[in-house]
């Protein structure tokens, strides 16, 4: 007892007699008040308060710490930033959207240079009848093989009549195996929409990890 009154009063004028000893019983009071309250609560929650967790609670900072900083020997010193996920790799990227699609159940195929891919396009596309995106929204020079091709500012039921539709994409979310597109000049939704099969070409410029991204 005599101790933690010494502590409390240390700096101070040491005075003797009564009115000296109630402010150091107020303190060990306050002390050991705080103290079992932390045992009671321990006792409750099952949970073992540390002498940090209670030593926090007692003392005193002798400076106005900012959110997120971490008080020592009086100073505020700033936590270091928290570091984001890495973005996968490319690879990883395209690895992951395959997979996501395979499990929707949707045929993808992964070629080494714009003319494999416009050689693909051109045997899934066939003697099928085509609604495409406009030459210059498609990528890899895809428009090369889509010859007689409706698009979206041909007759109705030319658009109607087609049985494969053959778009770009604006963003391939690998995460959820999601298509964005966007509708708009040369970029008729209707290609995406009507013909029973939809061939959507996608660049490795175009796959993003989540949505957020």
């Amino acid at each position: 007892m005599d101790e933690v009154a010494r502590f409390s009063g240390a700096g101070g004028e040491n005075v003797s007699g009564r009115v000296a000893r109630a402010p150091e019983k107020a303190c060990f009071v306050s002390v050991r008040t705080a103290i079992l309250d932390r045992v009671r609560h321990a006792q409750r929650t099952a949970k073992i308060p540390t002498a940090t967790t209670v030593g926090a609670e007692l003392a005193r900072p002798s400076a106005t710490a900012r959110p997120g900083a971490t008080q020592q020997g009086g100073a505020a010193l700033s936590a270091p930033p928290a570091r984001g996920p890495e973005r996968p790799a490319p690879r990883q990227l395209v690895e992951r959207f395959r997979a996501e699609l395979a499990a929707l159940g949707v045929e993808t195929f992964v070629e080494s240079s714009p003319d494999d891919v416009r050689a693909r396009v051109n045997a899934i596309v066939g003697a099928r009848s085509v609604l495409a995106w406009d030459a210059r929204q498609l990528p890899y020079d895809v428009d090369r093989v889509l010859v007689g091709a409706a698009r979206g500012s041909s007759p109705r039921d030319l658009q109607a009549a087609a049985q494969i539709g053959v778009t770009g994409c604006d963003a391939a979310i690998a995460e959820t195996g999601s298509l964005v597109l966007l509708s708009g000049e040369g970029k008729p939704r209707t290609a995406s929409l009507l013909p029973p099969i939809h061939l959507a070409i996608v660049s490795e410029a175009d796959l993003r990890d989540t949505m957020d991204e």
